[in-house]
């Protein structure tokens, strides 16, 4: 039952979130803070990784092709395939849940604590319109994070196979132009925009309804980390089901 609850008041939390907005004056200042910190912010941890995970999956698929029966192309769209329509999209988003979502939660827990989640609700202000909104806008941008993400995959599988001699530039391009559906594009960036709201509401609801002390925080913040990568899982189980069986 204990479950019921809490899944009931994160839907609260989300219908609360979009009632009785904030002034705009001082939402816009929040909603430019927020990108800064979650999108801005994410964008070097995100081409790092994204770069040398893209030259992995290419050494990885090079290496167990070796028949020459089989075209070397077929290395570029392997590539291709595992960076868009799961990399890019749900596993950088398990790793986004750890940076950004430790983040959110953190960031409002330590309000929580402090009481001055307290304070803004005596002020009589929406304190999840005012805490949760604006990260939500600002997670809107989260699938040019991700385009980032693919583009950099694929150049970094370029790169390692390339450098590495597996397959000559002309074969990879080609392998990546090679059956190319453009709705493999519009599934992972629908994939991505639920994600971001995901990403946005859980760690928030962890922090804003989390009871204690600075342990605590660090309590509410793993634990977010954790439902997060969950329901992403889920939802891209279900996501893909939805969209790519038919």
């Amino acid at each position: 039952m204990n479950y019921l609850h809490y899944i009931g008041t994160y839907f609260l939390m989300v219908v609360e979130m979009f009632r009785k907005p904030t002034k705009w004056s001082v939402m816009k200042k929040l909603i430019l803070k927020d990108v800064d910190d979650l999108i801005i912010g994410s964008l070097g941890i995100v081409a790092f990784i994204s770069f040398f995970v893209g030259g992995v999956v290419t050494i990885q698929t090079a290496l167990n092709i070796d028949n020459p029966l089989i075209p070397k192309n077929l290395v570029g769209f392997a590539t291709r395939q595992s960076i868009i329509l799961e990399f890019a999209p749900t596993f950088m988003s398990i790793i986004m849940a750890g940076k950004v979502g430790s983040f959110i939660t953190s960031s409002i827990g330590t309000m929580r604590v402090t009481e001055q989640i307290d304070a803004l609700e005596v002020m009589g202000i929406n304190s999840l319109n005012y805490l949760v909104f604006p990260k939500f806008i600002a997670l809107t941008l989260y699938p040019f994070i991700i385009s980032i993400a693919m583009f950099l995959g694929i150049m970094g599988g370029l790169a390692a196979c390339v450098y590495g001699g597996y397959a000559p530039m002309s074969d990879y391009i080609e392998g990546v132009q090679l059956d190319f559906k453009p709705f493999h594009i519009a599934y992972a960036f629908i994939k991505t925009l639920i994600f971001a709201f995901i990403l946005a509401t859980i760690p928030s609801y962890h922090g804003y309804y989390m009871k204690g002390g600075a342990l605590e925080v660090g309590k509410a913040s793993t634990t977010s980390f954790v439902w997060t990568s969950v329901v992403i899982i889920l939802l891209n189980y279900l996501l893909t089901q939805l969209l790519l069986s038919s």
